[in-house]
């Protein structure tokens, strides 16, 4: 009988790089979500370096690209690592203004709906329209593996940064408090840069939040 791969995992990598908008820019760390199993896997947010995330998926076929959203330093390696692996970028078409500050001469291959599922491994990915740090920001919950990845929507000890353009305040709290706090305490939040946390952990402070403003 032939041996099914096994189910997949989320592994992390942290690369380095810069973040720039509305004529600022800042040094940053970014993670690296790939979902795989031997065989199969995605990316999520190809960040600042394409060649060390080629490196990580050695000889797995890349199934799809996946931003979170279209901050130049979630999207910076995307068409590179595009070119390298033949995988589509997917990204959700209310961030395509963010995409083409950083990449005018490139477009996203396919969009990503509220709702869609996408699959490797045989496992589900569910698409979450998680709007508020961009307009297109969209999170990905995983239920077979416990987890949802947020990009730059939730974090440990709060929401992300809504003081650049395209962001905005109510907006993000209401992805959080809608679409993320109703998912099971249990559920790991792998962020887009920092610590991993859980819904359960962060669920609480929903008010504070609100109350301080950011």
């Amino acid at each position: 009988m032939r041996q099914m791969p096994p189910e997949p995992v989320i592994e992390h990598l942290v690369t380095s790089g810069t973040f720039s908008l509305d004529g600022g820019t800042w040094e940053v760390e970014n993670n690296v979500w790939i979902i795989a199993n031997d065989a199969d896997a995605v990316v999520v947010d190809p960040a600042h370096d394409a060649a060390a995330i080629a490196a990580a998926l050695g000889d797995r076929e890349l199934r799809a690209i996946i931003c979170t959203h279209a901050h130049d330093d979630h999207i910076g390696a995307a068409p590179a690592l595009a070119a390298m692996t033949g995988a589509p970028i997917m990204l959700h078409p209310d961030d395509l203004p963010l995409w083409k500050q950083t990449h005018p001469g490139d477009a996203p291959d396919e969009d990503l709906r509220d709702g869609q599922r996408i699959t490797v491994g045989g496992i589900y990915l569910h698409v979450r329209h998680t709007p508020g740090h961009t307009p297109g920001g969209i999170s990905l919950y995983v239920p077979a593996l416990d987890a949802v990845l947020t990009g730059d929507t939730l974090f440990q000890g709060g929401p992300g940064a809504t003081d650049k353009s395209f962001s905005d305040f109510p907006t993000i709290i209401r992805s959080i408090e809608e679409r993320l706090l109703t998912l099971p305490p249990e559920t790991v939040v792998h962020t887009g840069h920092g610590p991993t946390t859980t819904i359960g952990a962060e669920a609480p402070h929903l008010a504070d939040w609100i109350a301080r403003g950011h």
